[in-house]
C-alpha cells in the first residue's frame, strides 16, 4: 500500500470501528452555489439561514420559545375547605358547650335537692331543740326556781309576828308593789287598828300598808312603796306529785330555800275551801311565803305545818287569793 493510500484509507475493523469506503483524492469537492443576495424590499425580521449540509436535515435555527408560565392561584376549593372546618369546629363546641351546659345544670339541680333537704334536716333539728328546751324549761330547777323568786320575796314584820309575804303581778300605780301574805301574819296589827307593817331585805327596810284581808281564807293584801319585781301566778290545777320550792323567812332566816312535792289536794274540816299539802320542810316564819312549781309560777301560799308530825305542810291555793283581791 502506498503512502498516500496509507493517508486515504480508513481503520480497519482491527481498530474498534467498521470497514469504511475510500475516498479517492482527485475527485472533485463538492461545494453548494452560493446563495443570491437578500432582497430588503419585503424582508421581514432576520433570521440566520440554517447550515445546509449534504444530506442534513433542515431545522430551525433557535429552539422554540418557551410559553411564560401563568401565575399559581389558588384554587376555588382551598377557601370552602377551610369554611368546612371551621363550621365543623364551630359546630364541635356548640355541641360540647350544650353537654357542659346540661351537666351544670344537673349539678345545679342536685346542689339545689341537697340543699332543700338539708333546709328540711336544719327545721327538724330546730323543732327538736325548741321542744328540748321546752322540756329543759318545765324540768324542775330549784336552783334556777331560786334565783328567779328570790328578789320578789320579803320578810313581814308585824309587831311581835315573824312572817313572810311576796311579791305579785304587775307593779300597782304610783310605782308601788302589791304583796301577799297570810292574815294570821298581820292580825294582830290590823286586829289593833294599825295597818302599817314591815318588810326587810338585803338589810333594807320598806313600809308596806294592809290593803285588805280574807280571815276566812286567811289572806291579806299589802301594798309598798316601793317597786318589786312580781311572781307570775300558775292557772291550772295543782296535780299530787308535782315538785316545788318554797321560799321564806323561817324563825326569820330570810331567802331560806326548801323542796319537795305536792301530797295532795284536799278539804280540811276547819278550812274553807280546798288547801294544798306537801312535804316541804317549813317552820314559823315561812308562813305568807311563796310555793313554787318547776315553771317558776305561784301555786300557793304557806300557811302552816302539822303539829308533831314531819313532811306535812299545807298552803293555800293562790286561786283563792287572787279571786279574793285581784291583783294577780
Amino acid at each position: 500500500m502506498s503512502a498516500g493510500d496509507e493517508r486515504t484509507a480508513w481503520p480497519s475493523s482491527a481498530y474498534g470501528g467498521p470497514p469504511r469506503p475510500r475516498v479517492d483524492p482527485d475527485a472533485p469537492v463538492y461545494r453548494p452555489a452560493p446563495e443570491p443576495p437578500p432582497s430588503y424590499a419585503d424582508a421581514g425580521p432576520y433570521r440566520p439561514p440554517a447550515p445546509r449540509w449534504p444530506d442534513a436535515p433542515i431545522t430551525a435555527p433557535y429552539p422554540p420559545p418557551v410559553a411564560s408560565r401563568a401565575p399559581r392561584r389558588w384554587p376555588l376549593a382551598v377557601p370552602l375547605g377551610l369554611v368546612v372546618v371551621l363550621a365543623g369546629v364551630a359546630v364541635y363546641q356548640a355541641v360540647r358547650i350544650d353537654r357542659l351546659t346540661d351537666r351544670v345544670a344537673a349539678q345545679e339541680k342536685v346542689l339545689v335537692e341537697t340543699q332543700a333537704r338539708d333546709n328540711a334536716r336544719l327545721d327538724g333539728l330546730d323543732g327538736r331543740a325548741a321542744e328540748l328546751e321546752k322540756k329543759l324549761g318545765s324540768a324542775f330547777n330549784p336552783e334556777a326556781i331560786s334565783s328567779a323568786a328570790l328578789p320578789s320575796v320579803l320578810r313581814v314584820a308585824a309587831g311581835d309576828v315573824s312572817g313572810t309575804a311576796f311579791a305579785v303581778g304587775r307593779p300597782a300605780a304610783g310605782g308601788r308593789t302589791n304583796l301577799l301574805t297570810n292574815f294570821h301574819v298581820v292580825e294582830s296589827v290590823y286586829d289593833g287598828g294599825g295597818r302599817r307593817v314591815t318588810l326587810e331585805r338585803d338589810d333594807k327596810r320598806y313600809q308596806a300598808t294592809i290593803v285588805a284581808v280574807d280571815r276566812s281564807a286567811d289572806v291579806a293584801h299589802l301594798r309598798a312603796d316601793t317597786k318589786i319585781p312580781g311572781l307570775p301566778t300558775a292557772k291550772g290545777d295543782v296535780r299530787p306529785g308535782q315538785q316545788i320550792v318554797v321560799v321564806g323567812a323561817p324563825l326569820g332566816l330570810t331567802d331560806s330555800v326548801t323542796t319537795g312535792v305536792v301530797s295532795a289536794v284536799r278539804d280540811l274540816p276547819d278550812s274553807d275551801g280546798p288547801v294544798i299539802q306537801f312535804d316541804a320542810p317549813i317552820n314559823p316564819g315561812n308562813s305568807g311565803g311563796p310555793v313554787i312549781n318547776a315553771a317558776k309560777q305561784v301555786v300557793g301560799i304557806a300557811t302552816a305545818k302539822a303539829r308533831d308530825a314531819e313532811g306535812i305542810g299545807l298552803a293555800v291555793p293562790i286561786t283563792t287569793a287572787c279571786d279574793a283581791f285581784a291583783v294577780c
